[in-house]
């Protein structure tokens, strides 16, 4: 599915006002169903920064990290942080009901369909195709915010210390997080009299 076109005009557009229930249901279905086959990060970006208006982008990539230390789905994370930071856990339970409830009723029925039809040869071509797309989605959002880290040497150090341990030294998850987090908020976290570095 392509994504839709955007006017790079619209990063100096005012927030729109906080969301409604209605309207962090509608978002969330459409992030759900945008993203299928994969890049729900990539999509949520797009929908919640630059088409609806709800959040920067710092505060985005802010919400994105909380979710990502959390344990559970990223994106199930990111909904949830999204309602709550809006209104409240109404806001979050409905948020996640328009993550989950059509795209889980569409998963079941995809799931039957693929076990009826997993044998054919074209199916795994098209998913072969699915996952290439995917893993597009997933280095266009790191590329979309790659400039706001740009210029901030120790989160690019970061980045890149987790990105070695992770690949190259093949360590689990939770010992990097549990060793880099406690660092990168302890270089991060605001001193009297100076000026934050890094993104706000």
């Amino acid at each position: 599915m392509p994504l839709p076109a955007q006017d790079p005009a619209d990063e100096d557009l005012a927030l729109a006002p906080p969301p409604g229930l209605r309207a962090l249901f509608s978002g969330m279905l459409q992030v759900a169903l945008s993203s299928f086959g994969g890049g729900l990060s990539a999509w949520s970006q797009r929908i919640v920064v630059e088409q609806r208006r709800w959040m920067s982008n710092e505060a985005f990539i802010t919400g994105l990290t909380v979710a990502r230390l959390f344990p559970g789905p990223n994106q199930i994370n990111m909904a949830i942080y999204i309602g709550t930071r809006f209104r409240g856990l109404p806001g979050a339970l409905v948020a996640l009901a328009g993550m989950l409830l059509v795209p889980f009723s569409l998963l079941m029925l995809v799931g039957l369909a693929y076990f009826q039809l997993h044998g054919l040869p074209a199916v795994d071509r098209v998913l072969a195709g699915v996952v290439a797309a995917a893993a597009g989605m997933a280095l266009s959002m790191g590329f979309k915010i790659l400039h706001t880290y740009l210029g901030d040497r120790m989160a690019l150090l970061l980045a890149a210390v987790t990105f070695l341990a992770l690949t190259l030294g093949h360590l689990r998850l939770v010992p990097v997080v549990l060793v880099l987090g406690p660092l990168a908020m302890a270089w991060y976290w605001p001193r009297p009299g100076t000026t934050p570095s890094g993104p706000p």
